[in-house]
């Protein structure tokens, strides 16, 4: 995978927020910055009220992990910062220290591409508190937006029934980076290609493009325009027909491509980006076919999204290449994950039992969970069945019973000898990276299995059926102990 500082040139070290790093020197400055914490970073709530989440951004966590060191530029600039009485905020002994420190935590997470839900860690982090909780913010910053775009792109490509989806977004996305970083996670979520160059060149996505309206604009007439790029490009002509008139258009492609073919060339395609494009796919099938053109295929665009895409198919539109953009990079109606990264456990020395910590609130949901967990995901013969979330260094009570984190009155039993897998693996030990990264392609190929192994209920777009993912009954008494203890002080 290519680096960070290769897009940015520059040490992202303070890619942070400032609190992170007053909270640091408090542990610094009191003596507390060895002792040993663990961090866990999940989530609240599905998107787009969907039923399934998809786990994405890690690779880039690694990446930046691997590089994350204080330069002499950074810590310059954390020394320039002042306090309300105009002096240093930061001691040079706290600025040399950061700029000596080696990463030494251990950290485990959920595979990029796998399906996750609400409360799972997604990612663990265990080590010096000073360097877990130096990694909130960032860890945040790229799980939160690649997650969300790809179980964006996920639903986008479900919506099409398997026919594929080319992502255009570049041009609508939050900046270079938002640009970079969606293409990558839609392309997890299941895009076929992208027109973003520069993704493909850093991650080797497949690119798709043809032609803009400014191109038809720019010459006498549309046939013109069409003539000259078949003249121009004759591998690769998908016209755009919808600068004058759609269906007028569509005639002068099936001009163009007859001149093509007696060249020894085809039509790629055409494309329709504006007006009713079940109505208008239908007629430009129908003139396609006419014209010696069946296997032409029409690619639509304009503001699409999953139910966008689903109406019309239900209306019979001929579309069978989909190209979405602003919907998709921008994660149009939830631009936000909202995970969260909460310390969980904490002690002084590795000899010392762990403190087991938790934030209480007013909203059962906030309510921090405890612990060193893992997820245990169980299968049966149709697919996954049940997730687990239990406390790594207890296990899980046999026989496994999981308890609704919102009702702890509903559980579910599963008898011994059940199949099923730990979903967190072994990323860093010590500092060191033990993880092999799998490529983009098998990233893409696992979120796929992940999906077809759920049941279709989880994954409609209105209403989908909850799927169980519950406490392990050990754990959510030993929460509730916790909490009952915490409102007492």
């Amino acid at each position: 995978m290519t680096s960070n500082l290769g897009l940015y040139g520059q040490s992202l070290a303070l890619l942070n927020d400032l609190y992170e790093l007053t909270m640091a020197y408090g542990y610094w400055k009191l003596g507390l910055a060895e002792h040993e914490a663990v961090f866990q970073l999940s989530f609240r709530k599905h998107p787009f009220h969907g039923g399934y989440s998809l786990a994405c951004g890690l690779h880039s966590a690694i990446d930046f992990i691997n590089h994350r060191r204080f330069d002499a530029r950074d810590l310059d600039y954390l020394g320039s910062l002042t306090g309300n009485d105009g002096k240093p905020l930061f001691d040079r002994g706290f600025l040399d220290y950061l700029g000596a420190m080696e990463f030494a935590c251990d950290v485990d997470a959920i595979p990029e591409g796998t399906a996750v839900f609400p409360h799972e860690p997604l990612i663990r982090v265990r080590g010096p508190i000073i360097q877990a909780q130096l990694l909130e913010t960032p860890l945040l910053t790229l799980l939160n937006f690649q997650t969300l775009i790809a179980t964006k792109s996920a639903r986008v490509c479900s919506a099409t029934g398997g026919e594929p989806v080319l992502e255009f977004g570049l041009r609508r996305a939050q900046g270079i980076d938002g640009g970079i970083t969606a293409s990558r996670a839609a392309y997890v979520g299941g895009c076929a290609a992208t027109s973003n160059l520069l993704a493909g060149k850093l991650f080797g996505i497949p690119v798709k493009g043809t032609h803009a309206h400014s191109w038809v604009m720019s010459f006498d007439d549309e046939l013109e325009a069409f003539e000259s790029y078949a003249r121009a490009m004759p591998n690769n002509c998908v016209f755009l027909v919808d600068t004058y008139d759609t269906l007028q258009g569509v005639r002068h492609a099936v001009q163009v491509g007859k001149h093509l073919r007696e060249q020894g060339h085809e039509m790629a395609g055409i494309r329709l980006d504006s007006g009713d494009l079940a109505w208008l796919s239908v007629q430009a099938r129908k003139i396609l076919d006419d014209g010696g053109f069946e296997k032409v295929p029409i690619l639509g665009s304009n503001d699409l999204d999953e139910n966008i895409i689903a109406s019309l198919k239900q209306q019979g539109a001929k579309i069978a290449v989909w190209g979405v953009g602003t919907k998709l990079v921008t994660a149009y109606d939830q631009p936000a994950l909202g995970g969260v990264y909460k310390l969980s456990a904490l002690r002084d020395c590795p000899l010392d039992p762990w403190q087991y910590k938790i934030k209480l609130s007013e909203q059962k949901s906030k309510i921090s969970d405890p612990g060193i967990l893992q997820v245990r995901r169980f299968r049966g013969a149709a697919g996954f069945i049940a997730d687990c979330i239990y406390d790594e260094p207890t296990g899980i009570t046999e026989p496994a019973t999981i308890v609704d984190p919102m009702d702890d009155t509903r559980q579910r039993e599963f008898p011994p000898g059940t199949a099923h897998e730990d979903l967190l693996v072994p990323i860093f030990r010590a500092g060191k990276q033990v993880y092999d990264l799998p490529s983009l392609i098998q990233v893409r190929s696992r979120a796929r299995e992940q999906l077809a192994a759920f049941d279709p209920s989880i994954k409609r777009f209105l209403n989908p059926h909850g799927y169980p993912v519950g406490y392990d009954k050990g754990f959510n008494d030993l929460k509730r102990s916790l909490i009952l203890a915490a409102r007492q002080r």
